[in-house]
């Protein structure tokens, strides 16, 4: 009961330092950590594929290798983290599992981020700015590509930033959030269908697929549902979300990019260069009102709306509101 009660309270803290905070650039992060171990290991992997001869089969071997590392490790320290802290006594506990909780979050430096590429004072700097948050090529953006970029790259992440980290909070405590920061974190890194990390990615694409699959789908509805909050068009938002949102090549992506393109009456997807190959996104939505400085700023708005949502179900669902925990 002790530890439910811990964990009931660290969720509302978690969430309301990374509101506060956010993540400070230069700030030491876990997710950071996570990065350098999938480095340094994807160099021993690569090495002893190497040394196997190479082969597609063994760059899927190796890359299955390289998540149950990965995941598992990192599902080991939270665990062990977690069980210092509760050994240290309640302060300690409730402390430590609130600082998993914050730094497993990203909301605030998410919609910190994308606006400040957004409101940047010139082309060159918005485009310099966006790309430190997205993989798409920027150099040759206009205004309304960029502020496409920018909502996009909101709606899609918000399910990947807050939702999928609060659903598997739920599911697992911390440990199961911290397993999945370093699904998503491996996906980030190698999960690519170029010819690199076609094969040697595909374990950590898939898993990623798998566990953001309930949670890509709970982002349309809180973003639906923050809509109607936030004076958007609600039902939009519903109707589009259930139309578009499966018609985004990644089975989870599409969900919150149609919802926001429904909950703003804009048109998402369209012309996009990767690696200086061009590529067309499937359209999401209609293009009922033009994209500028002010949608993207709409776009926050409804995701940080769509943030607090999340949190009150997840809290609700943690502490027995909705049902047992």
């Amino acid at each position: 009961m002790e530890s439910l009660t811990l964990a009931v309270w660290s969720l509302p803290l978690g969430a309301a330092l990374d509101l506060l905070l956010g993540d400070p650039r230069g700030w030491p992060h876990p997710v950071r950590a996570i990065g350098r171990l999938i480095v340094r290991l994807e160099a021993v992997a690569r090495s002893l594929i190497q040394r196997a001869g190479g082969g597609a089969s063994r760059e899927r071997l190796a890359g299955v290798w390289l998540t149950v590392i990965v995941v598992g490790f990192v599902g080991l320290i939270a665990s062990e983290f977690v069980a210092a802290c509760d050994w240290l006594g309640p302060v300690p506990s409730l402390m430590g599992r609130t600082l998993l909780i914050y730094w497993g979050l990203a909301a605030r430096s998410l919609g910190d981020e994308t606006l400040q590429a957004s409101e940047a004072i010139d082309l060159k700097t918005a485009r310099r700015e966006l790309a430190m948050i997205v993989g798409r090529d920027t150099a040759t953006l206009d205004g309304a590509e960029i502020g496409r970029a920018c909502v996009e790259t909101v709606a899609e992440n918000y399910a990947d930033a807050v939702v999928a980290p609060l659903f598997w909070f739920v599911v697992g405590g911390p440990v199961g959030l911290w397993m999945f920061k370093a699904i998503s974190t491996l996906d980030s890194m190698v999960g690519y269908r170029n010819a690199k990390y076609r094969d040697f990615g595909w374990a950590s694409a898939r898993l990623d697929d798998l566990a953001a699959l309930i949670p890509s789908r709970l982002a349309w509805l809180l973003i639906s549902f923050a809509a109607w909050i936030a004076g958007e068009r609600a039902g939009n938002a519903i109707r589009i979300g259930w139309r578009d949102g499966r018609n985004h090549p990644s089975p989870n992506a599409g969900w919150g990019e149609a919802a926001m393109a429904g909950a703003l009456g804009i048109q998402l997807g369209g012309p996009a260069t990767y690696g200086g190959v061009p590529g067309f996104k499937p359209l999401l939505g209609e293009p009922d009102e033009p994209i500028n400085r002010r949608t993207v700023r709409r776009s926050v708005r409804v995701m940080r709306v769509a943030a607090i949502l999340a949190v009150t179900f997840a809290w609700g669902v943690r502490s027995g509101l909705f049902g047992s925990p």
